[in-house]
């Protein structure tokens, strides 16, 4: 460690600049991590929220559109309920819809239909909880766009109006639309297209978006029996990730970005750290001549690399995460996390190591000869 210690104090400014470029991509890093997460958060958070394992789909059912496109009978849930793996199984709806409080607010909401009984029934943080035919607990973020407790909310284009009764206490939203939770006879009106003095047509009534299943604690479903049985088209809570509208084409975008950004990190520090080797060929050369081994020489140098990977990393990701705390709540689906942040940094410097390795391994086994003037 002695000789790379000492370059490092005696190529202060070459060394910074190649710092400050690792910093440079741990900065990128750390803000696509959280642009990543945020995403995450604003597209299926309310979905994360709902205490389900799985949701059981209309069979058939297109995967990456299965919240907007499928339709279930109702009985699916007591034959879901009926699975010995099953701890309760709840009719759940999904629907998107516009609407306007009577003070000019503006609004889309993901309405989840779900009965006030049910598991699915949401934990308020103000107000109460979900009641009556025309209640509606909220998102905390809606209001934030301006919602109030106690508003009287509009459906675009039926006239249904709703009364705001609670807000979640945290964010829950879908598709980056804020979730509202009302009762399930009211959702089918809603996904019915029936207004408020209108007659809802019979099989309306009977038709859900999917079954939502809770497996008992410890166990594993049986989906496949579970589908058999219901005649559904079961998929795990994270799998339906994928249904929430442009979910996977947001978050594939940016981990190919992520893991260009790793690649570039590594041929970074590994063309560095080989134009480096190529400069300091005569001195490892003298290092071998004294009895310095391939191994030492090897240690030497990744010690030097990873020195280097380290400081500039730390400082790289210290600076992304106060951008971070800048953006977030500035209407930027933007959240950090201690394990995502440590994963990026972690990774940047594992690849810079690959990389100044790679270059680095041929002064390892250099020719002592060399130092005494044997190439010449």
């Amino acid at each position: 460690m002695f000789l790379a210690l000492r370059e490092l104090r005696f190529a202060r400014v070459r060394f910074g600049l190649m710092g400050a470029v690792i910093a440079l991509i741990s900065v990128l890093m750390v803000m696509l991590s959280g642009l990543s997460e945020g995403l995450v958060k604003d597209g299926v958070s309310g979905l994360q929220n709902l205490p389900v394992t799985s949701f059981a789909f209309e069979r058939g059912v297109q995967h990456d559109s299965a919240f907007s496109r499928s339709v279930v009978d109702v009985s699916a849930v007591e034959k879901w309920r009926d699975r010995p793996d099953v701890a309760d199984a709840a009719p759940y709806g999904n629907l998107l819809v516009n609407t306007e409080s009577e003070r000019g607010v503006e609004i889309d909401l993901a309405m989840f239909g779900v009965r006030p009984d049910s598991f699915l029934s949401p934990e308020v943080g103000e107000g109460s909880r979900l009641d009556g035919a025309d209640g509606v607990v909220v998102s905390r973020t809606a209001l934030d766009e301006g919602l109030r407790i106690g508003d009287t909310i509009t459906v675009d284009r039926l006239g249904t109006r709703l009364r705001v009764v609670g807000a979640t206490e945290g964010q829950n939203t879908f598709g980056h639309v804020d979730v509202g939770y009302l009762p399930l006879s009211t959702w089918q009106r809603l996904k019915a297209g029936v207004g408020p003095d209108e007659a809802m047509p019979g099989h309306a009534a009977r038709e859900i978006t999917a079954v939502a299943v809770r497996a008992e604690p410890g166990a594993t479903v049986d989906l496949a029996a579970g589908d058999a049985a219901a005649g559904t088209e079961s998929l795990p809570v994270e799998e339906s990730f994928g249904a929430s509208p442009g979910f996977t084409a947001e978050t594939t975008t940016l981990q190919l970005i992520q893991g260009f950004l790793y690649a570039i990190s590594a041929l970074v520090a590994g063309a560095f750290f080989a134009v480096w080797a190529i400069q300091r060929r005569h001195e490892v050369a003298v290092l071998r001549a004294m009895g310095a081994s391939g191994r030492w020489v090897l240690r030497d140098a990744l010690t030097q690399a990873f020195v280097l990977l380290l400081a500039s990393v730390a400082v790289g990701a210290a600076a992304g995460v106060g951008l971070g705390a800048l953006m977030t709540g500035g209407g930027v689906p933007f959240a950090l996390s201690a394990p995502n942040v440590t994963a990026a940094a972690a990774g940047l410097i594992v690849l810079g190591l690959v990389g100044a390795g790679a270059a680095v391994a041929r002064i390892a086994a250099i020719d002592p000869a060399t130092a005494l003037g044997g190439n010449r």
